[in-house]
């Protein structure tokens, strides 16, 4: 997992894809845009934007994705992500990874958060599970985006 503000430099040179993604964020105004698929470079690199509502971190599955890394960006609002590695001992509650390249677990191990505030983001790939748009405070109604970026243009 690798977050930062979208505003900040970067300390390292991320892959092509990742840089892509990263300046989709940067430059694009989400109050002008629909809730939606943007596609950014077809299926390989595309933006879901999202409007939620935080809740209580026990009404919100963790999960993981194997096909695709997560860019989570935050608009506006407030929300915790919890996160942890992968380490195959999370016990699988639903598996959609066919269908949607998604597998939710019951719960996780060794479970760090991350504060997110608008213009922060967060790098999610295969091997990190992650529990989104949890209350922070209080709840909050909050605008994310979730750039998917295909694991193998990453090489």
């Amino acid at each position: 997992m690798i977050s930062g503000h979208i505003s900040n430099p970067y300390p390292c040179t991320f892959p092509a894809a990742i840089e892509k993604a990263l300046n989709f964020l940067r430059t694009t105004d989400f109050r002008a845009l629909e809730t939606g698929v943007v596609e950014i470079e077809g299926r390989d690199i595309y933006a879901q934007i999202l409007d939620l509502t935080t809740k209580e971190k026990t009404e919100n599955q963790p999960e993981v994705h194997r096909r695709y890394i997560d860019i989570q960006f935050l608009a506006w609002g407030n929300e915790i992500i919890g996160y942890a590695a992968d380490r195959g001992n999370n016990l699988i509650s639903q598996s959609l990874l066919e269908e949607r390249d998604i597998i939710f677990y019951h719960d996780m191990e060794n479970e760090s958060e991350i504060i997110m505030i608008p213009g922060t983001y967060a790098i999610f790939f295969p091997q990190d599970v992650h529990r989104p748009a949890c209350i922070h405070h209080t709840v909050s109604n909050i605008r994310k985006i979730v750039v998917k970026v295909k694991v193998d243009k990453l090489g």
